[in-house]
């Protein structure tokens, strides 16, 4: 590489702390220059040789920066990723996007009208468990596929006092996990033709939602996506019905807890997943049952990409058409929870 990209990372919290700033430090060709955080101690300790900003605006206002990542509040997302983008800078907002479509649209149009690159991290499209199931259904392995299941289940009993479980704009199950599943489904299928939804609080205390089950209807598929804070055990991550076959992924991927204890892309354990799939297949007799490695997670391959988009060899990762898509889908099936309607698109 003949030019490091300088990178400012906004927020240190979990998103910041865990995920975006190991993974664009572990990129060649991008340097993590600068954190904009209220906690300048705990970022010395993890980067003494990043800059420290007091603020989001005086991260933004810096001339070296190539990019500008966003990982605050998810109420925050919206005005930090315009001020970014009217000051020309190039932005990576964490999901999700923004809190409704119209955000999402404006964010979009301006990031076009400014000829400024716009992203947004839906890293669960290189998970390990979904580059298997999507490369399983594109071989037709499965058939013609007629319902697709696609749940995160967790048992987290009591409420945290944290903003993702206060009753704050923007938190919640739907706003933390609803956007890996959309995506993965958008990516998948296509827009849905309809949308419905009941987003409920189950927990004792509860202020936001804790438990959420939204139906994506297609002509002739049914999208089931699921997040719950009360299920002991876990389920099946993926568990996918088609004309010829199932196939069936319980489990999580490894990238994230790696990341949480620490690991960091080179180490010899990145991103093995030791998990399987099982493959259901033949429609005469006796189903056979196939069970089959999972492929190493791809979180590099994101930031490798953005890397790639802003030097102009190689096309944004996750395009803003993409997010935005995610966007009408998540506000339908709020607007599919409060009404008790189904929603078309």
């Amino acid at each position: 590489m003949k030019k490091q990209l300088q990178v400012g990372l906004i927020g240190y919290g979990h998103a910041g702390k865990t995920f975006h700033a190991p993974l664009i430090a572990a990129t060649p060709g991008l340097k993590l220059a600068a954190i904009a955080s209220s906690r300048p101690l705990a970022v010395g300790a993890d980067w003494p040789d990043v800059g420290v900003e007091p603020d989001a605006e005086a991260l933004i206002a810096r001339r070296d920066l190539d990019l500008v990542v966003i990982a605050t509040p998810n109420d925050s997302h919206a005005p930090l990723a315009r001020a970014a983008l009217l000051a020309g800078r190039n932005v990576v907002v964490d999901k999700p996007f923004t809190l409704t479509a119209a955000e999402a649209e404006g964010l979009a149009a301006l990031a076009a009208q400014n000829g400024r690159l716009l992203s947004v991290f839906h890293n669960a499209r290189w998970h390990a468990d979904f580059i298997a199931v999507r490369a399983a259904i594109a071989a037709g392995r499965i058939g013609a596929v007629r319902q697709f299941e696609s749940r995160i289940d967790r048992f987290r009993p009591e409420v945290r006092p944290r903003w993702r479980e206060g009753a704050q704009a923007g938190a919640g199950l739907w706003y933390d996990f609803g956007p890996h599943l959309v995506d993965q489904a958008l990516q998948l299928f296509g827009v849905p033709q309809t949308v419905w939804a009941d987003l409920a609080l189950r927990r004792d205390g509860a202020l936001s939602d804790d438990d959420v089950h939204v139906v994506l209807g297609y002509r002739e598929l049914r999208v089931v996506l699921g997040v719950s804070n009360l299920v002991v055990g876990g389920g099946h991550r993926f568990l996918v019905h088609g004309s010829s076959g199932s196939l069936v992924v319980d489990g999580v991927d490894s990238q994230a807890e790696q990341l949480r204890a620490g690991m960091r892309p080179g180490h010899p354990a990145w991103a093995f997943d030791a998990r399987q799939m099982t493959l259901y297949t033949g429609t005469d007799g006796e189903p056979r049952k196939q069970h089959v490695d999972l492929p190493r997670g791809e979180y590099t391959a994101y930031y490798a990409g953005i890397r790639d988009a802003l030097l102009g060899v190689g096309p944004n990762p996750v395009m803003p058409s993409d997010a935005v898509a995610v966007m009408r889908v998540i506000e339908a099936a709020i607007s599919s929870s409060k009404s008790g309607q189904r929603i078309g698109l």
